[in-house]
């Protein structure tokens, strides 16, 4: 039998580098562990299996529900996102949940969200501060986080809108520590600590979201966004969703589409700003496209230089480290004989950056996905397999509109000094300071003629 090696540490040991400072630490693994290496988590009863080559990605991705469980391996979010999540069902249940959340995220409704993604991205950019140095990944926080109320929720303007934003801010404000990872954390220890204030929160934005998801049932009230889609959908036996499942679903799709998406954005420019030739050439894809001046979302989303530039983004700087299935039974992958019961766990950080697979990784080069065609276990930010995230096509989709319209909008620079580094916030991998940017100047005067039209 084929043993995978690993530290034989305490969790404790390996624990505060992983929390802390996570990239660094894989590194290291990945230089003394070549492919595959174990590592215990306080969260799992068993040492977890951690690789880093695609054809054991590949292996694992295409294991069938009853092989192995994504749920399981997901089960210290259960206490935020509850237990009719999508990321913590397995088997039937999963597929059922899948089938009815799988429709509105993609096909030709993308076109319809598309245009509030852009509107919502210029009239925060009419309020950014001009010449002076700014923390933007905090207004791209912003942008995303009304892109769910708006697209997902649908919920417009007013008292509503204004108190769930406040509750959500405070809620994702709270989870972004690194300890709420762990189950000891999770618990309510006083009415000050970090745990019961979050907890105080999401049951105060559960009420809201309630009263919300009652309110539309009953008049039969629909728009065209996401929630609006998920009330009228029914299964294969014709049953609708419940409340309880509506709302694990909604936090859920906000767990997955806001921070994630702000932080992509916000690493996306830092590397483009730093590349005065890609900046021009990303515009002038724009204007060739026709999406000037008017920033059309189906020419945006036609633009295969702005497409390379996402990918490469989400490679470089993958806001989800890793993927894992709890396996159900024995089985051999990557050359290993596993346990049942033992998680494996794809390391999608040291994936994207294997030098035999993307030659010279840490260079920020988006013309590599203009070369060449990834397949699924190579190029993997949203998983794979059919626990493959769906809202891929949603989350694309919304960074192409919005660094279209920050890139037409807004000239930005990196101040001096405004050097920063890895940091992490709950799941993700943020840049330090907030991402500080300055801009220069906006075009107010496009900005203004489309709140004309509007």
């Amino acid at each position: 039998m084929s043993r995978v090696p690993g530290l034989p540490l305490h969790p404790a040991v390996t624990l505060l580098p992983f929390l802390y400072r996570p990239f660094p630490f894989l590194d290291a693994m990945a230089k003394r562990y070549p492919d595959a290496f174990t590592m215990r988590f306080p969260a799992m009863p068993k040492p977890a299996v951690i690789f880093h080559h695609p054809d054991a990605a590949k292996e694992i991705f295409a294991l069938g529900p009853d092989d192995a469980h994504a749920g399981q391996a997901n089960a210290v979010l259960r206490p935020l996102l509850g237990n009719a999540s999508l990321l913590l069902l397995d088997g039937k249940e999963h597929l059922r949940q899948r089938k009815l959340l799988m429709p509105p995220l993609h096909g030709e409704r993308m076109s319809s969200y598309g245009a509030r993604m852009v509107a919502l991205t210029e009239a925060s950019i009419a309020a950014w501060p001009e010449r002076e140095r700014f923390p933007v990944h905090e207004r791209l926080q912003a942008i995303t986080l009304d892109v769910i109320l708006r697209v997902v929720f649908g919920i417009g303007e007013g008292e509503l809108f204004d108190r769930l934003r406040e509750r959500l801010v405070g809620i994702l404000d709270l989870a972004t520590s690194p300890l709420f990872l762990l189950p000891w954390f999770q618990k309510d220890r006083g009415p000050l600590t970090r745990w019961n204030r979050l907890a105080r929160a999401l049951h105060e934005a559960d009420e809201m979201l309630y009263a919300e998801i009652r309110r539309r049932r009953a008049s039969g009230e629909r728009g065209d966004d996401i929630l609006s889609l998920l009330l009228d959908a029914r299964d294969e036996q014709g049953e609708p969703m419940t409340d309880g499942e509506l709302r694990d679903e909604l936090v859920t799709l906000l767990a997955a589409g806001h921070e994630t998406t702000a932080t992509a954005l916000s690493w996306g420019l830092r590397w483009i700003l730093a590349s005065t030739s890609l900046r021009a050439r990303l515009l002038r894809e724009l204007e060739t496209e026709g999406a000037l001046p008017a920033l059309a979302p189906e020419r945006i989303a036609r633009c295969a230089l702005l497409d390379a530039t996402t990918r490469e983004i989400l490679r470089l700087q993958p806001v989800v480290m890793m993927v894992g299935r709890v396996l159900q039974r024995p089985m051999r992958i990557g050359g290993y004989d596993l346990d049942q019961g033992t998680p494996a766990l794809v390391s999608i950080y040291l994936i994207h950056r294997r030098p035999d697979l993307y030659p010279d990784p840490t260079r920020f080069d988006p013309d590599r996905f203009l070369r060449q065609r990834f397949a699924p276990h190579e190029w993997l930010p949203f998983g794979g397999g059919i626990r493959r995230c769906i809202g891929l096509a949603f989350a694309l989709y919304e960074m192409k509109m919005i660094l279209a319209t920050i890139l037409a909008r807004a000239e930005l620079r990196l101040p001096l000094f405004g050097k920063v580094h890895e940091v992490r916030r709950g799941v993700t991998i943020a840049p330090s300071r907030g991402m500080p940017v300055v801009m220069e100047r906006r075009d107010s005067n496009r900005i203004h003629d489309r709140e004309d039209r509007s």
